[in-house]
């Protein structure tokens, strides 16, 4: 897992500081939430922008957006405030993906709705790309290659729901409490479907040759 998430009230003492104008406070607090943010835009950029869109730009346009917005939320604090840029990043990573894609949107993948908005699903291609790790060797190259594919098929095969506990949980490392706000479930739902998560990808790893031993042992 990732470091641990900033102290609550370091960080509410200084979003204080950021709303009444302080711009070093609000860069501290953006850079404390900053790999995260950009591992969920890594995640969730469809696999056809890849190349064309980096995570760091789309991060820094959706700060510009919180920047733009903070006066509201302060005042309202609805919700906590790593989960409420997570939500801008995911309005901006949308209005890109709508941007770029077009008519083509609804081939790239259902959107997830969370809070007022949605967030586009993390793709099985990025998926598969992080339970594989390394890039492989030119000898290995195609070997890996069938072997994505295959893993992307079974990603394809599991509950959405399930999938999405998965990435929220283990790729994006939300806590169980963040990621049951998100979904708008109890935390004691969330935390059932991620151990049923886990266990069905479990099997599914089980399935393939041997790349994944550390799921299970």
């Amino acid at each position: 897992m990732g470091p641990s998430a900033p102290n609550a009230n370091d960080s509410e003492h200084l979003l204080d500081q950021a709303a009444a104008g302080d711009q070093e406070a609000w860069g501290n607090l953006l850079a404390r939430h900053r790999p995260r943010l950009h591992n969920m835009i890594s995640l969730r950029l469809d696999p056809r922008l890849q190349g064309r869109i980096d995570p760091s730009d789309v991060l820094q346009e959706a700060f510009l957006a919180a920047s733009l917005q903070l006066q509201d939320y302060a005042r309202t604090r609805s919700m906590p405030f790593f989960l409420w840029l997570r939500l801008v990043a995911g309005q901006k990573l949308v209005a890109l993906h709508r941007h770029h894609l077009g008519k083509k949107i609804r081939d790239a993948g259902r959107e997830v709705a969370l809070f007022q908005g949605a967030l586009p699903e993390a793709s099985s291609t990025a998926l598969a790309a992080r339970l594989l790790g390394r890039e492989a060797a030119p000898s290995e190259a195609a070997m890996r290659a069938e072997l994505a594919l295959r893993l992307e098929v079974a990603l394809n095969s599991m509950d959405p729901m399930d999938r999405e506990v998965l990435v929220l949980r283990h790729f994006e490392q939300l806590s169980n409490a963040e990621a049951a706000q998100v979904l708008g479930i109890q935390q004691s739902a969330a935390s059932k479907r991620y151990i049923r998560a886990l266990r069905r990808l479990k099997e599914i790893l089980q399935k393939l040759p041997g790349e994944f031993e550390e799921w299970w042992t």
